[in-house]
């Protein structure tokens, strides 16, 4: 699955799947791939991250996860990134060595959440450990400090990281900090990855000089993103607006009434078609009213 094309464009960061019961459902996936490739032009996958509750789920879960998708997005997908955070750093290097094993194009890490590390040095030699796992594919960052609580300046950490983790390929930053960003970009585009995960932010990340994009809506909104980062490309601004606009009309509206992965995984249902199921606690299912309101919502939707 390993691919020669540089990761850019839009990455869906995958909802898990689940039956009524609350058990992975493997079955949907392939479905799932064409859905994301026919309709939403998204041929990239982040895999068992935050949208996908990977850190709900068990280490043999996720490899099941990480399987199946490697397996049905074949010859479809361009990329799939297994994302290995997890507890414990054996846990990370087990399902780091696992995704390297199955042919993953590449996998992602995060900060150890727990007992967090207070300073660089600390961060990249764990970091190095669970790159060392998998040394024939790429390894990004997953910066997420509102989760981790990890506040570890990206652009301190990139400054000499292909030195001490030669697979390191580029970073996920999910965060509102675009000085910290552009910082990034201005050292490193050349040499880095840098992919935003702040879906509602894109276009300004775009106008920073973002490599692409990381994120939940684009399950769903890819066609409309995906025009949006060709407009920016002709530079037909204003254009580019007005999809920006068109998803933030619908995040504004959502995140009112209440937003969060539970109420991801009913908007991708209603969307798609496809069954994505309950989440697992502590996270409750979304409300009928919920269900009723956003469905609307999204139908209303003109760019």
């Amino acid at each position: 699955m390993a691919s020669p094309k540089r990761l850019q464009g839009l990455t869906a960061a995958t909802i898990t799947p689940m039956t009524p019961d609350g058990e992975i459902n493997l079955s949907v996936i392939g479905q799932y791939v064409d859905y994301l490739v026919k309709e939403q032009g998204v041929k990239n996958i982040f895999v068992n991250g935050t949208t996908g509750e990977g850190l709900s789920l068990s280490t043999q879960e996720r490899k099941q996860l990480a399987e199946e998708w490697v397996t049905k997005g074949k010859n479809k997908l361009d990329h799939v990134i297994i994302h290995v955070g997890a507890l414990s750093l054996p846990e990370a290097k087990e399902l780091a060595k696992h995704a390297a094993a199955i042919g993953a194009s590449g996998i992602a890490g995060i900060a150890p959440f727990f007992f967090k590390p207070t300073n660089k040095d600390t961060l990249v030699a764990f970091l190095r450990e669970v790159a060392s796992e998998a040394p024939g594919i790429p390894f990004y960052y997953y910066h997420i400090p509102p989760l981790t609580g990890v506040k570890i300046r990206v652009e301190e950490l990139l400054d000499g990281i292909k030195e001490q983790i030669p697979t390191f390929q580029g970073v996920k930053f999910s965060d509102t900090d675009l000085l910290d960003f552009a910082q990034c970009v201005k050292n490193n585009k050349e040499q880095f990855v840098l992919l935003y995960g702040v879906d509602e932010h894109l276009l300004s990340a775009l106008a920073i000089g973002a490599s692409g994009a990381v994120g939940s809506t684009y399950n769903y909104l890819g066609k409309k993103n995906n025009l949006m980062l060709e407009a920016f490309a002709k530079q037909d601004l204003a254009l580019a607006q007005r999809y920006q606009f068109c998803t933030g009309e619908f995040l504004s509206f959502v995140f009112k009434l209440g937003f969060g992965v539970a109420q991801t995984k009913a908007v991708m249902t209603f969307t798609s078609g496809i069954p994505m199921g309950p989440p697992r606690l502590p996270l409750l299912s979304a409300s009928v009213d919920f269900i009723e309101k956003a469905k609307a919502k999204m139908e209303s939707l003109i760019v």
